[in-house]
C-alpha cells in the first residue's frame, strides 16, 4: 500500500499549527546548536539521537522559561486567588510536542531540525512518557493542568516525583509481565530541582497535651524536595507550575548509629525515607491498604501544605513586611481541590496546621478548612473506596488521628439534632460516622472529605445523581447544597491538535482557528453535515490515520492487517466492570459466523484491545490471556482472512492513544451501566471522528445527548434495570441456556477450543462469568451482538457513516476541559477564568 504522509510532512501543508506565529528559524538553529555543544560530554564528539532531543527539549524550554518567570511576577503582582489541584497522579506522556503546540513553535521547530539535516517526529520518538499515573484519573489532572493555564487561572498542580511510574507492560505467551519504569534514567529535561523550598514531613512519634497546647514530638523527618515543571496555556503566554515531591533522608537520619559501628546501616536505612517516593502503586479503582502507600498520601499533603501557607504568607511582590498573619483570609486566597480521596489528609493536616502552629480556635479552624477545601469523586466501586485502618494511623499519624476524632465527634452530634428528623432510621448515625466500627475499625476517607470540603463533586451528570442517590445518599440529605455535578472534559489541544493535526486543519479550513480555545464552535459544522466536499475530507483525513496505524502495527507488532477494515478498538484499563469480556464474546460471536458462512460478504474488521492489569489482579491477567489466545486462533484460521484479526496492543500508555485514537473507527465503551464514573477515553475517540458502541453509562449519557441518541449506538440495560435485577437477581445460567451462540462461545472457551494444550486454563473465568459476575455480560450480550450488527451495516455505507461522525465531532464542545475547569473556577473555587494574553518575556513591561 502507498506509504501515508507523515505528521511531519502534512504540517508543511496546514495552518492550524500558527504558521503566521514562525520565530526566527534562524535562532532555534544557533541555540540548538548551543546546547547540542554543552549538552555533549567533552571526550565524545559523535552526536547520538538522544543528545539531538536533548538539545532541542532545551531550545524549546528556553521558549518556557522566560514567560514562566514573567507569570509568577505577574501573579504576585496581582495577588489573585490561587488554585491548588492536589493528585497523587498525573499522567503526563510526553511534553515536547505539547509545549510546541501550546508556544506556537512547531513548524519553526520543525524547520529548523529539517534544516540541520534531522527528522523531529524521531527526535520526539526518544522522550519517555512521564506515566505518573494508571489511567483516568492521572490523565484528567493533566488535561486540567492544561485548562488551568489556557483560562488564566492561577493554578499549581501538587503531587509525588514518583521514580517509578505505570510499569511497562510486556506480552510474554500471551501473559502480561511487568517491567519497572525507569523514566527517569536518562535525566528529565522539564523539571527544575527547587532545593531553597525544601519542607520538612513528619511520621510516627506521639502527642503531648501540653499547657501551651498540642505538641507532636518524637517523629521521624523526611524531607520533601519539589521539582517544577512549567504547564504552558494555549498561545496565552502563561506557563504554570506542576511541583511534584521527592522524598529524601535528612543528613543526620540516623547517624547517632555511627557511635555504635552501625554506620554503613544507617547510610543504608535512608533507603527506607526515600522510598516513599520510589513508586507508583498500580492500582485502578481498587483500594490497598498498604503502610508506603498511606505514608505517600500524608508526604504530598504535608509538604504541599507548607508550601500553600508559606506563598499565601508572603504574596504580595517582593516585599518582607507585608506578610499576611491572620490566617482567616485564607479562603478568599486560595482553593485546595482533591482529586479523589488519595489527598484527604489535607483537611486534617491542615488542621493541625491552624489549631497546633498558628494557634487558631478549633471553630475558626474548621470553618477556614471547610471554606478552603472541595472534594472530587470519582468511583463508586466498593473496592475502590479507601478505609485506613485505625491502628494504622496511630502508629504513623497519632496526632491526625486524635483530630479525626475530634472532627467525627462534633460531625455526630450535629447529627444526632438532625437525625431527630429521620425517625425510626437507628442506623443513619451508623452510617454517616467517619469511623466505621467492626472487626477492624477503619476510617472512611470519604466520609472525611464530605464533611470538610465546602463542594463535592461527580465527574459526569449520571454519576453525580448516584452519589446522591445511593453511596452519600444520608449526606446529600442533610446538605444537599454541597453536591455539583463537573461533567470531565479533555485537552483539545493534545487530544486534536497534537495527535491528529489533519482533521484540525480540516475543520479550521470550515470554521477558522478559534475552536481551539472555544470547543463549542464546534457546533458550526453541522452547516456542513450534506457537504459532499467537508464529508470527503473527514473520510480521507481518517483513513490516512489508518494507514499510518497500520504501518506503525507492522514496524513495532509485525502484523499486517486491512486498513479497509472497520478498526473497532477499546483501550483502557483491564477491569470487569470495563467487560473486556464482552467485547471477547462478540469477537468469538463473529469468528463462528464466519465460519459458519464463509461466502457471506462480511463487514472486515480489525479489532484492537489494549491496556495495564493491575500486577496483583488475577481475573484481569486472565482476560489478557483470553484476548490473546482468541487472537492466536482468529488470526491465524485461513477461513477467516482478513475479514476479522483480533489484536492486543502491548503497553498501552498515553503516547500509544495518542496513534490509535485518530485511528479507530468504532469505539468500545461498553461498562455495565452505574461502574464507569465519566470516562474520558470516550470523549478522545468521539473528537477523533470515531463512533461510540455503547452503554447508557457515565459521559456516555450526555455524548448521546450532545451528538443525537441516533449518532450512537446504544444498547444494553440503563441504570434502573441493573438495579430491578440486583434486587431480583442476575441468573447467569438461564442466558447461557436459551441464547444459543452465546452457548457455543462460552463452551469453547471452557472446552479449551481457544487453549488446545491446557483445556481447562480459562475456568476461572468461565466459573465466574457464570456464577459470580458483578457486572452481568449475559444480560447485555444479546442486545450487544444486535447492535455489532447494525454498526456493520452502516459501516457499508461510508457516506452515511461519515455525517454520523460529523455529528459526533460537531457535539464534542462541552467535552473540553476548559467548559470543566471554568465551572470547577466559578462555581467552586469563586474564580474568574480569563482567555487574555500576558506580555511575552521580550514585549517591554
Amino acid at each position: 500500500m502507498p506509504k501515508p504522509l507523515t505528521d511531519q510532512e502534512k504540517r508543511k501543508q496546514i495552518s492550524v499549527r500558527g504558521l503566521a506565529g514562525v520565530e526566527n528559524v534562524a535562532d532555534l538553529k544557533t541555540n540548538f546548536n548551543r546546547h547540542l555543544h554543552f549538552t555533549l560530554v567533552k571526550d565524545r564528539n559523535v552526536a547520538t539521537k538522544r543528545d539531538y532531543y536533548f538539545a532541542l527539549a532545551n531550545t524549546v524550554r528556553d521558549h518556557l522559561v522566560g514567560r514562566w518567570i514573567r507569570t509568577q511576577q505577574h501573579y504576585y503582582e496581582k495577588d489573585p486567588k490561587r488554585v491548588y489541584y492536589l493528585s497523587l497522579e498525573f499522567y503526563m506522556g510526553r511534553t515536547l510536542q505539547n509545549t510546541m503546540v501550546n508556544l506556537a513553535l512547531e513548524n519553526a521547530c520543525d524547520e529548523a531540525t529539517y534544516q540541520l539535516g534531522l527528522d523531529m517526529e524521531e527526535l520526539q520518538d526518544i522522550e519517555e512518557d512521564a506515566g505518573l499515573g494508571n489511567g483516568g484519573l492521572g490523565r484528567l489532572a493533566a488535561c486540567f493542568l492544561d485548562s488551568m493555564a489556557s483560562l488564566g487561572l492561577a493554578a499549581y498542580g501538587y503531587g509525588i516525583r514518583y521514580e517509578f511510574g505505570i510499569f511497562n507492560q510486556k506480552i510474554v505467551s500471551g501473559w502480561q509481565v511487568e517491567e519497572a519504569d525507569d523514566w527517569l534514567r536518562y535525566g528529565n529535561p522539564w523539571e527544575k530541582a527547587r532545593p531553597e523550598y525544601m519542607r520538612p514531613v513528619h511520621f510516627y512519634g506521639r502527642v503531648e497535651h501540653t499547657p501551651e497546647g498540642v505538641k507532636w514530638v518524637d517523629t521521624q523527618v523526611v524531607l520533601a524536595l519539589p521539582y517544577d515543571t512549567p504547564v504552558p496555556g494555549y498561545r496565552n503566554n502563561i506557563v504554570n507550575t506542576m511541583r511534584l515531591w521527592s522524598a529524601k533522608a535528612p543528613c543526620d537520619f540516623n547517624l547517632k548509629d555511627f557511635n555504635v559501628g552501625g554506620y554503613i546501616q544507617a547510610v543504608l536505612d535512608r533507603n527506607l525515607a526515600e522510598n516513599i517516593s520510589r513508586v507508583l502503586y498500580p492500582n485502578d479503582n481498587f483500594f490497598e491498604g498498604k503502610e508506603l502507600r498511606l505514608k505517600q498520601e500524608y508526604f504530598v499533603v504535608a509538604a504541599t501544605l507548607q508550601d500553600i501557607i508559606r506563598r499565601f504568607k508572603a504574596s504580595k511582590f517582593g516585599s518582607t513586611e507585608f506578610v499576611r498573619m491572620d490566617l482567616s483570609t485564607l479562603p478568599d486566597k486560595v482553593a485546595i481541590q482533591l482529586n479523589d480521596t488519595h489527598p484527604a489528609l489535607a483537611i486534617p493536616e491542615l488542621m493541625r496546621i491552624l489549631v497546633d502552629t498558628e494557634k487558631v480556635s478549633w471553630e475558626k479552624a474548621w470553618d477556614i478548612t471547610v471554606r478552603t477545601c472541595a472534594y472530587t469523586n470519582h468511583t463508586v466501586l466498593p473496592e475502590a473506596l479507601e478505609r485506613w485502618p485505625i491502628d494504622l494511623f496511630q502508629n504513623l499519624l497519632p496526632r491526625h488521628l486524635e483530630i479525626i476524632y475530634e472532627i467525627n465527634r462534633r460531625h455526630m452530634e450535629v447529627q444526632r439534632r438532625i437525625s431527630k428528623l429521620y425517625p425510626g432510621d437507628h442506623d443513619r448515625l451508623r452510617r454517616m460516622s467517619l469511623i466505621e466500627e467492626g472487626g477492624q475499625k477503619k476510617i472512611n476517607m470519604a466520609h472525611l472529605c464530605i464533611v470538610g470540603s465546602h463542594a463535592v463533586n461527580g465527574v459526569a451528570r449520571i454519576h453525580s445523581e448516584i452519589i446522591k442517590d445511593t453511596v452519600f445518599k444520608d449526606f446529600y440529605e442533610v446538605d444537599p447544597q454541597k453536591f455539583q455535578n463537573k461533567t470531565n472534559g479533555i485537552t483539545p489541544r493534545r487530544w486534536l491538535v497534537m495527535c491528529n493535526p489533519g482533521l484540525a486543519d480540516v475543520i479550521a479550513e470550515r470554521i477558522g482557528e478559534d475552536y481551539i480555545r472555544e470547543l463549542d464552535q464546534l457546533k458550526t459544522l453541522l452547516k456542513f453535515v450534506d457537504d459532499d466536499a467537508f464529508i470527503r475530507d473527514v473520510a480521507k483525513v481518517k483513513q490516512e490515520n489508518k494507514m499510518k496505524f497500520a504501518v506503525h502495527l507492522e514496524e513495532h507488532y509485525k502484523v499486517k492487517i486491512n486498513p479497509n477494515s472497520m478498526f473497532d478498538v477499546q483501550v483502557k484499563r483491564i477491569h470487569e466492570y470495563k467487560r473486556q469480556l464482552l467485547n471477547c464474546l462478540h469477537i468469538i460471536t463473529f469468528y463462528n459466523r464466519i465460519k459458519r458462512e464463509p461466502n457471506k460478504s462480511w463487514t472486515p474488521r480489525t479489532i484492537m484491545i489494549g491496556g495495564k492489569a493491575a500486577p496483583g489482579y488475577h481475573t484481569a491477567k486472565m482476560i489478557i490471556k483470553l484476548i490473546t489466545s482468541i487472537g492466536d486462533i482468529v488470526n491465524n484460521d485461513p477461513v477467516v482472512g482478513d475479514r476479522l484479526k483480533v489484536i492486543f496492543l502491548e503497553n498501552y500508555r498515553v503516547t500509544l492513544a495518542e496513534k490509535v485514537i485518530p485511528a479507530a473507527d468504532l469505539s468500545e465503551q461498553i461498562s455495565t451501566a452505574g461502574t464507569e464514573a465519566s470516562g474520558t477515553g470516550n470523549m478522545k475517540f468521539m473528537l477523533n471522528g470515531a463512533l461510540t458502541i455503547g452503554t447508557m453509562d457515565g459521559a456516555n449519557v450526555e455524548m448521546a445527548e450532545e451528538a443525537g441518541e441516533e449518532n450512537l449506538f446504544i444498547f444494553g440495560m440503563r441504570v434502573p434495570d441493573v438495579e430491578a435485577m440486583d434486587k431480583k437477581g442476575y441468573d447467569a445460567v438461564s442466558y447461557y441456556n436459551r441464547i444459543p451462540e452465546l452457548k457455543q462461545a462460552m463452551d469453547q472457551i471452557s472446552g479449551g477450543f481457544f487453549s488446545p494444550s491446557q483445556p481447562d486454563l480459562f475456568k476461572d473465568i468461565v466459573n465466574m462469568l457464570m456464577h459470580h459476575d458483578r457486572f452481568k455480560v449475559f444480560a447485555d450480550y444479546e442486545d450487544y451482538i444486535k447492535c455489532q450488527e447494525k454498526v456493520s451495516a452502516l459501516y457499508k455505507n461510508p457516506k452515511e457513516w461519515t455525517k454520523k461522525v460529523i455529528h459526533n465531532i460537531a457535539g464534542c464542545g462541552k467535552f473540553s476541559s476548559d467548559r470543566t475547569i471554568a465551572q470547577y473556577a466559578r462555581e467552586i473555587w469563586g474564580m474568574e477564568p480569563s482567555l487574555e494574553k500576558i506580555g511575552a518575556p521580550d514585549d517591554p513591561r
